[in-house]
């Protein structure tokens, strides 16, 4: 059964007073996008592949529970019922927009960034316990939804982080070492506007970082990085609301003199 997780975290106190990248600037962000298929270039993972990385993870787990640390949309929709649920903070680790993606939440002719976690820093978040029962198909679930591509498979590992109950070993999602252009660091003023522009089928990297920061504001939890990311995306957003507006004035036509 689903527990309720608080939600004022005791790891963070120290938040500004209100978000710049409000809901109302969010919807201009979306648009109406037709499903475009897998990414370019990339490989789907076939289901014998995804059975094997369910069987590899279910290996290091041993007997062992499994928790699962959420930094970002975890957080705010896990996609599962889980057991049990701490506050958690990953030394060693820090959440950054560093994947590159062209579908899903952007397209080709508008490429956007998704989370994902780099080495360095600390990073709070959640662990999430996959209930016993049902552990197996849960695993599945969560890799076939986090790891959609072979190009992606070791982007799955283990973590230490601290609880209020003490340390979990837990099972994550980060930016591998290879440094592909996948998961290349991005600076925050190029990332945010391809977070800006970025639309796809299933809504805007816009709104993705604005359920992100939200939740997080909403348990206390202040990401420096992304506090200042959402206020550059913000402003992106009010800009290019005000130079659609001057275009519309532009191409209005002039009143016919009725004289």
């Amino acid at each position: 059964m689903d527990q309720k997780m608080p939600r004022r975290s005791k790891i963070r106190t120290r938040l500004p007073a209100s978000l710049q990248l409000t809901a109302e600037l969010v919807t201009k962000s979306l648009r109406v996008v037709e499903e475009q298929g897998p990414e370019p270039n990339w490989t789907p993972i076939s289901t014998t592949q995804l059975d094997q990385l369910v069987s590899r993870v279910e290996e290091e787990a041993g007997d062992e529970e499994i928790w699962v640390f959420a930094y970002g949309s975890l957080m705010w929709n896990p996609g599962f019922d889980y057991a049990a649920g701490e506050d958690a903070v990953a030394y060693g680790w820090h959440r950054a927009f560093s994947l590159r993606i062209e579908r899903l939440r952007a397209t080709s002719d508008a490429p956007g960034l998704m989370l994902a976690l780099q080495p360095g820093g600390s990073c709070s978040g959640l662990v999430l316990k996959l209930p016993c029962a049902t552990k197996k198909q849960d695993l599945r679930t969560l890799l076939a939804r986090e790891i959609r591509y072979v190009e992606v498979c070791d982007m799955v590992r283990w973590v230490s982080v601290k609880t209020p109950s003490g340390s979990r070993r837990a099972l994550t999602f980060w930016a591998s070492p290879k440094q592909s252009p996948l998961t290349e660091k991005v600076p925050l003023n190029e990332a945010a506007l391809l977070i800006a522009q970025a639309c796809g089928p299933a809504g805007s990297c816009a709104e993705y970082l604005h359920r992100t920061v939200s939740d997080l504001a909403d348990r206390n939890i202040y990401d420096r990085n992304l506090w200042q990311l959402q206020k550059l995306v913000a402003a992106r957003l009010q800009a290019m609301t005000v130079n659609s507006r001057s275009s519309a004035d532009v191409d209005r036509p002039l009143p016919v003199n009725q004289a």
